[in-house]
């Protein structure tokens, strides 16, 4: 196992940097890291090694145990390390700074699957091309509710038990003081809101499955097994 990066290194500043100057460091680090916005293999390690370094250095009593005792000082040695830690509720974290999360990722359009569709033809029409109407199915936002999931009328309530964070943080002490747990909130399951009353053209889901015909022109000299795109 590799050892673990002095924390102020991790978020470049010294050990007299004050809260600000954490804060700051930080945003830019999580900022450069995050997942959503860098696809480089190693964006999401340096990513969860900067939120690391901010828990401990954010938290004065954990600060102060970390510059005593170093990484020992805040887990493995003393008996409590990052175990519990979700980061999947660190979007919840690069909410609260860059106005945006995982969630808001997830909740924007992307760009779907490709469909395959496999098709018999003639040896002619193989030969000499031909024109065939496909029957495909999709999914797409349902006609009703547009993908609110919730009945016209009504909309998502926050989630009464994260507030709508789509984190459950709770507070617990050890020898060497109060810390703080995070997880994704299993009421709502991250999304931070509860859908009261489910639309029910699509039962909730918000989408809802299509048929739809488009022609298809396949020029001669196709071979079994061929794609045509």
């Amino acid at each position: 196992m590799s050892e673990k990066r002095d924390y102020y290194e991790v978020l470049g500043i010294n050990r007299q940097a004050t809260d600000e100057e954490i804060k700051k460091a930080y945003r830019k680090l999580a900022f450069q890291y995050h997942p959503d916005r860098n696809s480089e293999a190693s964006a999401e390690a340096k990513f969860k090694e900067v939120n690391e370094a901010y828990e401990v250095l954010s938290d004065s009593q954990r600060r102060s145990n970390y510059d005593r005792f170093g990484h020992d000082g805040v887990n493995g040695g003393f008996g409590r390390g990052f175990e519990g830690f979700d980061f999947g509720g660190l979007g919840a974290i690069f909410d609260t700074f860059f106005g945006g999360s995982t969630r808001t990722r997830r909740s924007t359009a992307e760009r779907g699957d490709d469909l395959n569709v496999e098709l018999e033809i003639t040896f002619e029409e193989a030969a000499f091309g031909c024109e065939k109407e496909l029957e495909i199915q999709y999914v797409e936002p349902c006609s009703v509710c547009h993908g609110s999931c919730s009945e016209p009328g009504t909309s998502p309530q926050r989630c009464p038990n994260c507030g709508g964070t789509g984190v459950v943080r709770r507070t617990q002490q050890d020898i060497f003081g109060p810390y703080t747990n995070t997880t994704i909130c299993p009421q709502c399951g991250g999304s931070g809101t509860i859908v009261t009353d489910p639309c029910k053209r699509c039962n909730g889901t918000g989408r809802e499955q299509r048929e739809k015909k488009i022609p298809m022109k396949i020029g001669g000299g196709v071979d079994n097994g061929d794609t045509v795109l």
